[in-house]
């Protein structure tokens, strides 16, 4: 069973150009939905998909709630977002599902309205609070489903819309045995083609991490981090250069706890341009979603993943264990992650080398290339053959 952590696309033209010839492609002009919102790990690789689309001569909408991320990045990519008001129903208070549950009704007519009026060719889940009622709309109606699960374990949601959905586009190859037979095709997880550019590192530098917790952020690996810095700054050890997306809600006191001990951190709340201060780093420290195991291996990084333990059905810890297994990283548990642990870990990675390289190798062997350009094919074969239910 192997990892698969893809990359984007490619600037060869000709090669787009081949590959649209090969995959029986729907005609110009065909208009998709795609249901994406809530974090990055769900707009970003959608966007990718949707701009691999565009370059075909398509045309994509998008389906959110006015709470996610996608509210700043969709607009700012050029493409339309349609709000579906509708709220959690995992992991939260029985007074919020309740709430969820009122919602439902006003949300599928919202569904339903949607659809009525765009007509898509196939409509392209791949999570967030409004791919409920899109994918819920699109089994009343027969509308081509596509359901994209970058995760080695998928969600209830998916799971679910996969009873049927025409095509389950899958991050790793492990995921394929939760979908029924047939629909299962292992494209990869899309990811900003910036992540595949590496650009030779200077070389005489200061050793860099670059720490994130995504696009919200991680309290522990603020946590860890500001500790970190602590105890360079109580043993006089040298410390590296860290580079440090908080996350909106800690961005304040990670900066003016990094400031009050003297300690020059870069810090922002998200940066959009993560593949260039990635591209910086000599060890990245983050979580194990999908979208970050792809940039990883996109890049070609060596990493510490701390999976979030509270992630459904622990989709973070068994998509970390895939590319640790392949020694493509170290693992280590929430609960074991301090300050100490961080400064310790990175202390004696820096002094071995070898061991990141090795690392770092291991992850730029997983990427999958194209990954976008190939779940855009996939959307174009069901355009184009209408399979509806599969």
């Amino acid at each position: 069973m192997s990892v698969v952590m893809p990359i984007d696309t490619v600037s060869d033209p000709r090669a787009r150009t081949a590959e649209t010839a090969t995959t029986g492609a729907a005609a110009a002009g065909e208009r998709f939905v795609i249901a994406a919102g809530g974090t990055g790990g769900h707009v970003i690789p959608a966007l990718q998909v949707a701009a691999a689309l565009r370059r075909r001569g398509h045309e994509c909408i998008f389906a959110g709630t006015s709470r996610g991320l996608e509210n700043r990045l969709v607009p700012a990519s050029g493409f339309e977002l349609r709000h579906i008001r509708i709220g959690p129903l995992n992991r939260v208070s029985w007074g919020r599902r309740l709430r969820t549950a009122l919602e439902a009704p006003r949300a599928l007519h919202s569904a339903w309205r949607l659809l009525d009026e765009v007509k898509p060719a196939a409509v392209l889940s791949l999570g967030g609070y409004a791919s409920g009622p899109l994918a819920l709309s699109c089994a009343l109606r027969e509308t081509p489903l596509v359901v994209m699960e970058p995760n080695a374990r998928p969600g209830m949601a998916n799971r679910l819309a996969g009873m049927f959905a025409s095509r389950a586009l899958l991050g790793f190859e492990a995921a394929a045995k939760y979908f029924r037979n047939g629909i299962a095709r292992q494209t990869g997880v899309p990811v900003r083609a910036e992540f595949f550019e590496r650009p030779p590192r200077p070389v005489k530098r200061t050793f860099t991490v670059w720490i994130t917790g995504g696009s919200r952020g991680s309290r522990k690996l603020n946590e860890a981090a500001v500790g970190a810095a602590r105890y360079w700054r109580a043993s006089g050890a040298a410390a590296p250069d860290i580079v440090h997306q908080t996350g909106s809600d800690d961005f304040e006191w990670v900066r003016g706890a990094y400031r009050e001990l003297g300690f020059a951190a870069e810090t922002a709340p998200f940066y959009d341009d993560a593949p260039a201060r990635c591209a910086r780093a000599d060890l990245v420290i983050c979580r194990a979603g999908a979208s970050a195991l792809a940039e990883l291996c996109a890049a070609g990084k060596a990493s510490i993943l701390i999976p979030f333990p509270h992630a459904a059905d622990n989709h973070q810890l068994v998509n970390a264990r895939e590319l640790v297994r392949a020694g493509g990283a170290l693992l280590v548990a929430d609960g074991e992650w301090t300050g100490e642990k961080m400064a310790q870990t990175v202390d004696r990675l820096r002094s071995q080398p070898d061991e990141l390289e090795e690392m770092a190798a291991v992850a730029a062997g997983r990427a999958m290339p194209r990954a976008a350009e190939r779940a855009a094919g996939e959307l174009e074969n069901i355009a184009r053959t209408r399979e509806g239910r599969g």
